[in-house]
Formats: C-alpha cells, sequence, structure tokens
C-alpha cells in the first residue's frame, strides 16, 4: 500500500525524517581512526554508536509510534552483532523501548513491522545517495541502488510521480589522512559548502 494511504502517515515520516537524530553530538565532533582518517558511523567506537540511538528515541518520545519505529530500527541495522556480549545490553534496551513505545501508541508488533519498511527503505535510500553505495541494498522485497547522474533506483517503487528530486547540503573535505584532531576541525571550518542533487524513481522513468 502507498505511503500516503497509511494511517500512521505522520508519525512514519517523522522517524524517517528523525531517525539520526541522535548522530547530531558525534556529528559535531568528529573522531579519527588510528590512520588518522574520519571514523564514520560504521567505524566510530562502538560505545558512540551504542549511545547514538537511546537519545535519538528519547527525542522523538512526544510520538510513540516514531519513537517505536526508530528503536527497532537500531535493533535491526546492528543485528549482525547478535551474540556480541558487547552489544547484548544495547539490543535489550532498544527492544524494550522499542515494546513500550508501541503499547503507547496503543498499536501492535506486525503494524510496526509493516511500518517500518518505509523507514528502511528512507534509510537504505538516503545512504546509498550519500555515501555512493555501488552495491544494491535489500530489504525484504526492495531493492535501492544509485546509477549515473545520481539516479537512485528502487524496485518495486510505488511513488505517485515518475521521479523524486533529493537534495543534501554537504561539505567538501580531502580524503586524508589528518595528522590530527585539531587539523580535521581546521579542515571542516574552512570546508566549501556544496549540494548534492539527484532523484529517486523506478527502475524505467517514463520519458
Amino acid at each position: 500500500m502507498p505511503l500516503h494511504d497509511e494511517p500512521r502517515r505522520a508519525s512514519i515520516l517523522h522517524a524517517i525524517g528523525g531517525h539520526d537524530n541522535g548522530w547530531r553530538e558525534p556529528d559535531a565532533r568528529p573522531r579519527l581512526d588510528e590512520e588518522g582518517r574520519i571514523a564514520d558511523f560504521v567505524h566510530v567506537d562502538r560505545r558512540i554508536r551504542q549511545g547514538v540511538w537511546p537519545r535519538g528515541v528519547r527525542r522523538l518520545e512526544e510520538d510513540p509510534w516514531a519513537a517505536a519505529l526508530v528503536a527497532h530500527h537500531a535493533a535491526t541495522v546492528y543485528g549482525r552483532f547478535r551474540g556480541d556480549p558487547e552489544w547484548s545490553e544495547f539490543f535489550a534496551s532498544m527492544e524494550s523501548s522499542r515494546d513500550a513505545h508501541v503499547g503507547a501508541a496503543r498499536g501492535r508488533p506486525d503494524e510496526l513491522a509493516h511500518d517500518y519498511t518505509y523507514l528502511r527503505l528512507g534509510d537504505l535510500i538516503s545512504l546509498t545517495f550519500c555515501t555512493g553505495w555501488e552495491e544494491k541494498q535489500s530489504y525484504g522485497d526492495w531493492h535501492v541502488d544509485l546509477r549515473e547522474g545520481g539516479r537512485v533506483v528502487v524496485d518495486p517503487c510505488s511513488l505517485e510521480t515518475t521521479e523524486l528530486p533529493i537534495a543534501v547540503e554537504a561539505v567538501e573535505l580531502p580524503a586524508g589522512p589528518f595528522e590530527s584532531r585539531g587539523a580535521l576541525l581546521a579542515a571542516l571550518a574552512a570546508a566549501p559548502r556544496v549540494e548534492l542533487q539527484g532523484v529517486v524513481g523506478p527502475p524505467t522513468a517514463a520519458r
């Protein structure tokens, strides 16, 4: 069913738009890895990654369904760490938070799983576009991949329009490595601001 027909559409969009809000603090104070390169969201210290999501969920608590979706997202995207003792407390906390917010929203787990598809696809579209991932990403029956010219293809796609324009503000940094965190912060302060532009659409655009 298209998103515009979903009964909890507003909360789904709230979750999509705010699911990464817990990264504000780490993004404001970027760190370097042992080789002097920026420690991105995949490689930054485990404790920082684990701290992002409880903070992000708390910021959405006035909309419990959105908060539940983001807590479920956190427990889903780090699934590769299940069984790792250093992650067990994180999963228990996120799943407890998710279940509490589902109850507060008077929803059901199956409804959450249904609505989560939209959040996961929104996340994959954003990551594919912003990182330039060349490998096709999948969730359930959906696939997301980047084509020439910044065109992100979603298959199957139920957009009401043929293509949806997207744009992201960014800063343009050298690849590094940087001699120190101070050098990185200086480069950030001097970096030019740019806008990445593209479109999201189905595999074959109407002409």
